[in-house]
């Protein structure tokens, strides 16, 4: 730290569906930072996992903030030890920002590779991502505290072969429509949405595209309520948030590319389904042993019956994301969410590297 600064490492790109995504977040975090505080050092990670020099990844950015391509290109070799002198790097900053979403980032890999070098990194640690990033794994933890999940089936690609009619026969007891989704993903990559038996296969299929396991839920008719929280071990839960769409669900498009789709802050709830919400994602953040942040989203129907979906460890930071507009709702800007992040990451790391 020469300049009294602290050297904060950007890490974005990956090899997941959602590298765009992820180059798109770290994008507007790098934006919206304090210069004063904070030296950015960006390190991009490429679709096949090799990463990039800070200046190789600064020469990219220029080119992109000129109207390249939102994508991580340029660097030979596969994964994180095609490049090695890239990884030398990283041992110069003094905490990291982990924006990789999807596999091998937000699925404890890149929060592994930082507790191995014994860095401070933004976000949840390595048990807690790994939860999150499964869904499955998130219900069944989840469940175990009381709080409503989205009723759901788990199949694998074996069981799916080995007795395709039997599956069949199993999830429609969840009735239709019907959601298929990969057990691991994001962004609604690889998710369809199944309105009878004639379209489940083709559903499953694709589903199998994205993962080995898959979960098949129950459609719910309700709204899409999300919660932003922050913190480690005494968390906060922010302003609740509504999205609205034109699409048919909260697709990918839906998401990153259509105008139709609206995101309400604060969303219209009576109070006290919305504190019950809110204590929902702050336990629900607690149940995976969290730290930093998350976003939880939720279910809510015309009875204002409330199911929790789903909890991003690593949610998206993008122009048009919940997260920080569902914190800037609760008075804390973007410069401001990020330097509070950050602190974040020093105390757990503190805590849990150095205990006396």
């Amino acid at each position: 730290m020469t300049s009294g600064r602290t050297r904060l490492g950007i890490v974005f790109g990956g090899a997941s569906t959602e590298h765009a995504v992820s180059v798109r977040s770290a994008r507007a975090v790098m934006g919206a930072i304090d210069p004063e505080r904070f030296e950015i050092v960006p390190f991009g990670i490429t679709r096949q996992g090799a990463w990039m020099r800070p200046s190789e990844t600064q020469e990219l950015l220029d080119l992109i903030d000129g109207g390249a391509p939102e994508e991580v290109v340029g660097a030979e070799g596969v994964g994180v030890l095609a490049r090695p002198q890239a990884l030398e790097t990283l041992a110069s900053v003094e905490v990291a920002f982990p924006l990789v979403h999807g596999q091998n980032g937000e699925d404890g890999s890149l929060q592994g590779l930082f507790e191995l070098a014994d860095l401070p990194y933004v976000g949840a640690g390595v048990a807690a991502s790994a939860v999150g990033m499964d869904k499955e794994l998130t219900k069944t933890m989840i469940a175990r505290t009381g709080i409503q999940v989205v009723p759901y089936r788990l199949l694998t690609r074996h069981d799916w072969l080995a007795d395709p009619q039997a599956v069949a026969r199993d999830v429609a007891d969840l009735g239709y429509p019907l959601f298929t989704k990969p057990a691991n993903g994001g962004s609604s990559v690889g998710i369809s949405k199944v309105h009878s038996r004639e379209e489940l296969a083709p559903a499953i299929e694709d589903a199998f595209h994205h993962d080995r396991r898959i979960l098949i839920e129950q459609g719910i008719d309700g709204r899409e309520i999300e919660c932003a929280v922050l913190g480690n071990e005494d968390p906060e839960a922010s302003p609740l948030g509504e999205i609205t769409f034109t699409h048919e669900f909260y697709d990918y498009d839906a998401k990153y590319a259509d105008a139709g789709t609206t995101l309400i802050a604060p969303a219209d709830l009576p109070a006290s389904v919305a504190d019950t919400i809110r204590a929902q994602a702050r336990a629900a953040f607690q149940a995976i042993d969290c730290a930093g942040m998350a976003r939880v989203d939720f279910f809510v129907d015309a009875d204002y019956e409330i199911w929790l979906n789903e909890i991003n460890t690593i949610p998206g930071f993008t122009d048009v994301s919940m997260f920080p507009r569902l914190w800037t709702e609760a008075g804390l800007d973007f410069a401001s969410l990020i330097a509070r992040l950050v602190d974040l990451a020093f105390a757990r790391h503190e805590e849990t590297h150095h205990v006396a």
